[in-house]
């Protein structure tokens, strides 16, 4: 889970106020500033961003066996928290989640993102992570996507889309911590603190 995301920004400088941009709208943004999506229809991009919402957000709880290992040095990374496979490992940035709580706090967006619960959505975003790479998870995203690369007769091959597993993640920490607001919306107000002029690490 990145302070990044595809380089989510507030991109247009009258943006006052970021919430008034819905979680598909963040999500439809974090696809298009994704590689490969350069030119592709917004309206394709937009379902795309709604479907892997839906999915996202019908998980079944994702329990994870991942060992937590809590460390500071996000904020240069823009990280606040990252999944590797081997070992499976969740690292949390400390640091990152400190400024995030800053900024929910600034935003006045506590009733969105209660206290601890940007620490239990980036574990609950990269349990995701984790799912879709071990299982068949993967492949159900590509289905509920609908982005076919191959048609035989009858049959399709379903393809990838880039950024669909995170906004999935995204929604499926949306809910099932309760959270008032996707985490993209945050994702997007982080990255807007950590490169805002003037800003030290």
């Amino acid at each position: 889970m990145t302070a990044t995301e595809g380089e989510l920004t507030f991109q247009d400088s009258k943006l006052r106020d970021p919430a008034s941009v819905d979680d598909v709208e963040w999500a439809v943004r974090l696809l298009a500033a994704t590689p490969t999506h350069e030119g592709r229809d917004p309206e394709l991009l937009r379902q795309w961003a709604r479907r892997a919402d839906e999915f996202g957000s019908r998980l079944a709880p994702v329990p994870s066996t991942a060992r937590v290992v809590e460390r500071d040095g996000g904020l240069e990374r823009m990280l606040l928290a990252r999944y590797t496979s081997r070992p499976p490992t969740v690292e949390l940035y400390t640091d990152t989640l400190a400024l995030a709580e800053e900024v929910v706090e600034a935003h006045g967006w506590r009733a969105w993102y209660p206290p601890g619960s940007v620490r239990a959505a980036a574990l609950a975003h990269e349990a995701v992570h984790a799912h879709l790479h071990h299982g068949p998870a993967k492949a159900a995203l590509k289905q509920a996507l609908g982005h076919t690369v191959l048609r035989v007769g009858r049959h399709r091959v379903a393809g990838h889309v880039a950024g669909a597993e995170e906004v999935a993640a995204h929604a499926y920490a949306r809910t099932v911590c309760g959270l008032g607001r996707s985490p993209l919306l945050l994702t997007a107000a982080l990255r807007a603190a950590l490169t805002r002029p003037g800003r030290e690490n």
